[in-house]
């Protein structure tokens, strides 16, 4: 098990969570391109209002995928604007 392991497991039983709910590609994906695209300080933002939407009942694959396009049109639109 690999240290990211060992810490999302830890973390997820002091918040009382299955660590099963994580799909920790598609977190870090969405992380990576918010990165890239937007700026390093939006990935963990980003990644929480990811979080609050997936606990209010959003579809977690639905949502990441959102989040990526959005990032992408963001990025583009930065391309576009210089």
């Amino acid at each position: 098990m690999s240290v990211l392991d060992d810490w999302t497991r830890r973390v997820a039983e002091e918040l009382a969570l299955d660590p099963a709910v994580l799909d920790q590609t598609a977190v870090l994906d969405v992380a990576r391109d918010v990165a890239h695209a937007v700026a390093r300080p939006a990935a963990p933002l980003t990644a929480y209002l990811l979080g609050v939407a997936v606990g209010r009942g959003a579809d977690p694959a639905t949502a990441a995928a959102e989040i990526g396009r959005l990032a992408r049109d963001w990025a583009g639109r930065a391309e576009n604007s210089g």
